[in-house]
Formats: C-alpha cells, sequence, structure tokens
C-alpha cells in the first residue's frame, strides 16, 4: 500500500521552471560539468518524485516548492544547447525568464561553495549562453554550483569539466546541492535577496 505515501503532483500549469544543467548517458553523470543534474537528482529525491517523463528535449517531474507549481527539467540536448529545452518549455507553459532558475556548475568556485545571482551574462559557460541566445534574455535567476578551478592554467577547459569528481568533491558537491535546495525553496517564493544572504559563499 505505499502508494498511499506518493506525494500528489500539483494540478495546473506550472509556474516556475527548475533547471539543472548537464549532459545525459552515463559516461558523464559524476562528472563536473553533471553538477546541476546532481543538483535535480536530489531535489527530486527530497520530493519523492522521479524525474523521467520525456518532454522539451528534457527528462522532466512535476513538483510543488513553496506552495507553487514547478516543472523540474534535466536537458537531453547536451550543456551546448540546453537553451532548446529551455525554450520549448517556457513558450508551452508562457513563462518569463525571471520565473526560470537554472542551476549549474562554475569553475570560478571552490567544490561546495554556491552563488546565487538575479541575472548576468553566460560568464563563459556554453549551457548558459545556449539559454541567453535562445530566450533572448539574461534576467533569469541562476544558482551556480563550484567545481572548483583548473589545476593548472594549461589544463583544458573541457577536460577539467568532463573529469570526474574525487569523492571528497563530489561529498562537498553534496552539501552545496542541498543548500541549492533550500536556496531554490525561498526563490520560488519571491525572497532571493533571503537566499543570496544565506547561501551565497
Amino acid at each position: 500500500m505505499s502508494f498511499l505515501f506518493k506525494r500528489k503532483a500539483p494540478s495546473g500549469p506550472p509556474e516556475f521552471l527548475i533547471v539543472g544543467l548537464g549532459n545525459p548517458g552515463k559516461k558523464y553523470e559524476l562528472t563536473r560539468h553533471n553538477a546541476g543534474f546532481l543538483f535535480a537528482d536530489l531535489l527530486a529525491d527530497k520530493q519523492g518524485v522521479k524525474i523521467s517523463k520525456i518532454q522539451f528535449k528534457s527528462v522532466t517531474a512535476d513538483i510543488e516548492l513553496a506552495g507553487k507549481k514547478c516543472l523540474l527539467m534535466k536537458p537531453q540536448t547536451f550543456m551546448n544547447n540546453s537553451g532548446e529545452a529551455v525554450k520549448q518549455a517556457a513558450a508551452f507553459y508562457k513563462i518569463p525568464p525571471e520565473k526560470i532558475i537554472v542551476v549549474f556548475d562554475d569553475i570560478s568556485l571552490p567544490c561546495g561553495k554556491l552563488r546565487i545571482r538575479r541575472k548576468g551574462s553566460d560568464g563563459g559557460h556554453n549551457g548558459i549562453k545556449s539559454i541567453i541566445y535562445l530566450l533572448n534574455s539574461d534576467k533569469f535567476p541562476r544558482v551556480k554550483l563550484g567545481i572548483g578551478e583548473k589545476p593548472h592554467p594549461d589544463y583544458e577547459l573541457a577536460d577539467w569539466v568532463l573529469s570526474a569528481f574525487k569523492k571528497d568533491e563530489l561529498s562537498a558537491l553534496r552539501e552545496a546541492a542541498e543548500n541549492a535546495c533550500s536556496a531554490v525553496e525561498l526563490m520560488v517564493q519571491g525572497d532571493i535577496d533571503r537566499a543570496m544572504s544565506n547561501f551565497n559563499s
């Protein structure tokens, strides 16, 4: 009778998109570029749902945060084309950029740190670049999860972001992802200032 305890999906269309960025496929699972996917899986876990519905070039799940229905998304387009998935979902549900929260990896932050921003440039991140280009807006809030900087300047960026986390780094990232879950809930409530003050590091 375990189905009795399954969380009921909220009704009606979603008010927010919550997008965790990454690359699909087993070989990318625990790589640095997939910090956003790891966040999305953790949030789904906390909600008692599976991110398994295929739509908008993504796998998705309906969740409720702070009384608001949200669509949790993991784009399956590969990182550099993330905007295709976000644009499709945003257009279908008529969701403005201000209600699209994107969670992704950032090499300028150490593992375990996170930074919340209301809007901004792509900062050299190809997934964010694609979203800005296809939404024609940079006014979407985002949560950056630290993955650590390259070990030395000559290290190829692509090789670094596609490298696997070490065990201690994964543990630090999980802590950051936990904080991101709490931050995103505040952001959905419209309390981005509190989210920034509580969790920016």
